[in-house]
């Protein structure tokens, strides 16, 4: 992974906030380390007499986030909600809010607390690609361990205050000192410091180490460059529209890597193990739509019953989403994209590329695994979630 690092841009920056929006961008404009809205950043600034946590807001991408786009919260009063046994939502919600020295500034991220708790200046976090790869395999546990001897290691646990409370308990007589940054295991990564450059550096430096050893044990022989079936794309277009209610704009992905992922043996197994990391969820649903053969309608119908069974079992509360499907792997013919708009097909595109690379990597670890599908529903009908796509 490329250091992109510039001390002339770096010079330019007049404080501690400026240099915060500088790093952001610069792990923004790597899509192997963020991806439309994922991943967040803060910086811990005194003003007034009382420190303050400049975290990235709800609704702003890393790549392009200015000052205005980190809201700044009292670090006491998050501090104080992390020893809470249990915390809702909506009252982490209200008192994230209530704790902003600027009301009018976005709802800081769902991880503020976490990045409160992490005694450190300067704080970074990305789903890097090569991380997730490896702690989704099923040997992950074991190669994470090896490779970040180092690191905090989290088994996976809900975003949000369950994490950051967990964490709190989990180092209350840490030594962070020692500590070069956190895994959560089908999450992501952490890294820290009370230098802008030093925390950026170690981010691309453990993403280094991962990719370095994917590259050693793993390859992409992407060697399929046309598709050997064909698909009647207006025909399965109406029938999605229909399914979803509404108008859809269609992409089709035969790239080599398209090609090589819908050409799997087992394919239906093989394509529906679930999201690279829980994020995802939300812009692709939990699995594709996938089509073995013409009966396009009974591979929709199976999808919708099976989604409503999937929805029936976990639910409590909640309403249904739609339960139509947002992308499909096609046999022998490549990856259909179905977004409400071009922006959200680009997306889903960005979304299922880097998935695909994951889960063939990850097979030749030993396996794909993603998180339990109670988990995968947690994450769908996760309210805060649920906000990103709504703003």
């Amino acid at each position: 992974m490329k250091n992109l690092w510039d001390d002339t841009q770096a010079s330019v920056c007049k404080n501690d906030l400026a240099l915060r929006v500088y790093t952001s961008n610069l792990l923004g404009e790597d899509d192997a380390l963020v991806l439309h809205g994922g991943g967040n950043t803060s910086v811990k600034i005194r003003e007034n007499g009382e420190d303050i946590l400049y975290v990235k807001g709800s609704g702003w991408d890393l790549v392009s986030i200015k000052e205005e786009g980190f809201a700044p919260v009292r670090l006491s009063a998050l501090l104080e909600m992390a020893k809470l046994e249990s915390l809702s939502d909506t009252d982490m919600v209200l008192g994230q809010k209530a704790a902003m020295t600027n009301p009018e500034a976005p709802n800081p991220s769902v991880e503020a607390i976490l990045h409160a708790l992490i005694p450190f200046k300067f704080v970074d976090h990305t789903h890097a690609d090569a991380i997730v790869t490896l702690s989704n395999s099923k040997e992950g546990e074991a190669l994470i361990a090896e490779l970040f001897p180092d690191f905090l290691i989290i088994p996976y646990v809900m975003p949000g205050f369950i994490l950051a409370h967990t964490i709190h308990k989990m180092t209350k007589d840490f030594d962070w000192q020692k500590c070069r940054g956190i895994i959560l295991h089908h999450h992501g990564i952490f890294t820290f410091d009370d230098d802008a450059r030093r925390s950026y550096e170690k981010m691309i430096e453990a993403v280094t180490a991962a990719e370095t050893f994917l590259d050693s044990r793993t390859t992409l022989s992407l060697n399929i460059s046309e598709p050997k079936a064909h698909l009647d794309t207006d025909t399965l277009k109406a029938l999605i529209e229909k399914a979803k209610g509404q108008k859809v704009v269609m992409a089709i992905d035969q790239s080599p890597l398209a090609l090589k992922y819908a050409s799997q043996t087992h394919l239906k197994a093989f394509a529906t193990r679930g999201v690279l990391t829980p994020e995802h969820i939300i812009r692709t649903k939990r699995i594709p739509l996938v089509i073995k053969d013409r009966d396009m309608a009974g591979a929709i119908t199976e999808y919708l019953a099976a989604y409503m069974a999937y929805f029936n079992h976990y639910a409590e509360n909640e309403t249904m989403l739609n339960p139509a499907p947002n992308y499909a792997v096609v046999k022998e013919y490549g990856v259909v994209l179905f977004g409400k708009n071009e922006k959200e097909t680009h997306i889903l595109r960005d979304i299922v590329t880097h998935t695909m690379q994951a889960v063939l990597r990850a097979d030749q670890l030993g396996g794909y695994r993603s998180i339990s599908e109670k988990d995968s529903f947690e994450m769908e009908y996760w309210e805060l979630e649920q906000a990103k796509i709504k703003a």
